[in-house]
């Protein structure tokens, strides 16, 4: 027998036949008439080769073949019942769920902390990987199943791509307390950088992938203005690390300026042009949209970073193109 030519539905009739033991019930059992389960049964016996049923009295005794098929064939209608019933009940605290998160080391600092405070409280047993961001593959890494959710700036995706806006981030000059041309200035933290000092101080820049113009220079050259990079990173916590051992400047974004001045000696200042904010997004493919876990921990990633918001601006709004 073929399975490719074989109607499926018909094992429903099979199943119904060898509970019931009788056309009649049997169609009853799953809404169909008794012309059309006779019909069924003959179908069956063709595609089968056996006779399946014999007529004793007024009910169907099933063959020595039917009967070997009655449990296999009940845990398979089983299997499949519950394959399409549609997302289980998701209890976080005895899930087993793995996921790769995609994003730069910031989030390596403002969330994965908070989300393993919440992990060990709510969901033990779950296991969630950070891994680098490839800025020009992260759809290649979301299409192939290598990482479940990415966290970037708002841009235009492919429309197999599901998103959510999570917060607003702003940037701040970062610099090492005791700065002395800052200093010389009489720049107090807090203070706008001049623009010509902000020019002609070196500065560090975050780019994966070695680039040398960012935000910071398309926000410069609005005003007619270059500055002097001197150094790129692929890391913010390279960035920041060289900022404080250095009379070097970088500007980052302002929330992980305040999370780790104090530690590393760096004061943080404003600087002299509009820098456009910048809209983080969770990423994910639509494959994963329902998906209970999956929703689950998207919820609770964007519960940790939605206090990092730190403009008044709808989330909704897409960010304005930098000319």
């Amino acid at each position: 027998m073929n399975i490719a030519t074989l109607d499926l539905n018909l094992l429903r009739v099979l199943d119904a036949l060898l509970r019931e033991g009788s056309t009649v019930r049997a169609g009853a059992r799953i809404g169909l008439s008794q012309p059309a389960v006779s019909a069924a049964l003959g179908r069956l016996r063709h595609a089968l080769g056996d006779e399946l049923f014999l007529r004793r009295g007024q009910g169907l005794e099933p063959t020595d073949y039917a009967r070997a098929l009655a449990i296999p064939l009940r845990e398979i209608l089983d299997e499949l019942e519950s394959l399409l019933s549609g997302p289980k009940e998701f209890d976080p605290a005895t899930s087993d769920a793995a996921f790769k998160l995609s994003g730069s080391d910031f989030f390596a600092e403002m969330l994965m902390p908070r989300l393993a405070e919440q992990l060990s409280k709510r969901a033990p047993g779950m296991r969630v990987q950070l891994v680098d961001l490839v800025p020009e593959n992260y759809i290649d890494t979301l299409e192939r199943y290598e990482v479940d959710i990415a966290l970037i700036p708002a841009a235009d995706f492919p429309n197999w791509v599901d998103h959510q806006p999570v917060f607003w981030s702003t940037f701040s000059v970062i610099a090492r307390t005791g700065h002395p041309r800052l200093e010389r200035a009489r720049l107090r933290p807090g203070d706008i950088i001049p623009i010509d000092l902000f020019c002609d101080l070196g500065h560090i820049l975050f780019s994966p992938e070695g680039k040398l113009k960012a935000m910071g220079d398309a926000a410069l050259a609005r005003v007619g203005r270059e500055r002097r990079v001197v150094m790129t990173m692929p890391v913010f916590s390279g960035v920041y690390r060289a900022v404080s051992e250095s009379d070097l400047i970088a500007l980052i974004p302002t929330t992980l300026a305040r999370q780790i001045g104090s530690k590393l000696g760096l004061d943080i200042y404003e600087p002299p042009m509009p820098v456009d904010p910048a809209l983080i997004t969770m990423i994910w493919h639509k494959r994963s949209t329902a998906t209970p876990e999956h929703r689950w921990l998207r919820e609770l990633i964007s519960e940790i970073l939605r206090p990092l918001n730190t403009i008044d601006r709808p989330l909704r709004e897409h960010p304005p193109t930098p000319s």
